[in-house]
């Protein structure tokens, strides 16, 4: 099977998933063209995947489908953006029709549930290797960013968080327990918070998704912003199947771990109280924007040690 025969078997029908309006030509030619409608803003970012790093060698595609797109559409749910479109970079040891077809699947069930369409994208034969880009819109001048929290905020985040860290020692389970399976499911299929994204635009001052661990990604918040913080642990989201499977490392998950795929947020307080309770619902206050510098841990009033940083590919 040659390079075109693949593309046009395995992933030109994942270009009727999305936005097709405002995707005007797909894949099949040497560019695609995306409309761009007036007061709306472009926003697009890029993320890329390599086996061993991103997910385990002789990971099941599917799940891989599923995933390599929902940890891409998590940088759009960040910036309140509208999901349009998408591009892929594939680059793989050999053309298993197997493969193929699994992760083709899997990719095509995360692109209708995230409202993106294929555009298009390139082909290669190397170390397997994922590059997809998404694009989508906001009005114009109401993407959210990292550079706007001000002392006095609230911290938020959505969700539970630490489940996915805890999935890295089962991932090899051949019979995982109901529990074990739930945090495998975290880890597995993400879920892009777009829409609760969008609803934030106009309210949260700055937001990032936790990818890297919410030390880490807060920290980008706080670095943006020229503020610091303080964060309570004892407020840390944490569901009971978390508790139950490791305890006290809990909270050390869901500082650090990654892989959540959940938004940090910071909201002044009059916003807060603005917000639908269906928007409040989603959201968890875990502590403060103060001045300064840096992020400081409680527990209940009583200063911790400050915390180690996420993931970091290049730390040493």
């Amino acid at each position: 099977m040659g390079e075109f025969e693949l593309i046009r078997r395995y992933f030109f029908p994942i270009a009727e998933a999305g936005n097709t309006s405002a995707v005007l030509l797909g894949p099949g030619d040497d560019c695609a063209i995306q409309r761009v409608e007036p007061g709306r803003d472009l926003v697009f970012s890029v993320d890329t995947l390599v086996e061993g790093v991103h997910f385990p060698r002789d990971y099941d595609p599917e799940k891989l489908g599923w995933r390599s797109l929902a940890v891409a559409a998590s940088d759009l749910a960040a910036m309140g953006a509208d999901p349009v479109c998408f591009t892929l970079a594939l680059t793989l040891p050999d053309a298993d029709p197997d493969w193929l077809h699994a992760y083709a699947a899997g990719l095509a069930s995360a692109a209708a549930q995230f409202g993106l369409s294929l555009a298009g994208g390139d082909t290669t034969r190397g170390p397997l290797t994922l590059s997809l880009q998404v694009h989508g819109t906001v009005p114009q001048g109401q993407a959210l960013q990292r550079s706007g929290a001000r002392a006095g905020d609230y911290v938020c985040v959505s969700g539970t968080l630490g489940e996915a860290g805890a999935a890295l020692k089962f991932l090899g389970s051949q019979n995982p327990g109901p529990d074990e399976q739930s945090v495998l499911d975290r880890y597995h299929y993400p879920a892009s918070r777009l829409s609760l994204g969008a609803a934030l635009r106009g309210c949260a001052s700055a937001t990032v998704d936790i990818s890297d661990g919410l030390v880490a990604d807060l920290g980008h918040i706080l670095e943006a912003s020229g503020v610091a913080a303080s964060i309570d642990i004892a407020k840390l989201p944490l569901s009971a199947t978390l508790n139950r499977l490791v305890g006290e490392e809990a909270v050390n998950l869901a500082m650090n771990a990654g892989d959540d795929y959940e938004l940090c947020i910071t909201i002044s307080p009059k916003a807060w109280e603005g917000l639908p309770e269906e928007i409040r619902s989603q959201l968890t206050i875990i502590g403060e924007v103060t001045s300064g510098e840096g992020l400081a841990i409680t527990h209940e009033g009583q200063s911790l040690a400050p915390a180690a940083g996420g993931y970091d590919h290049f730390r040493t």
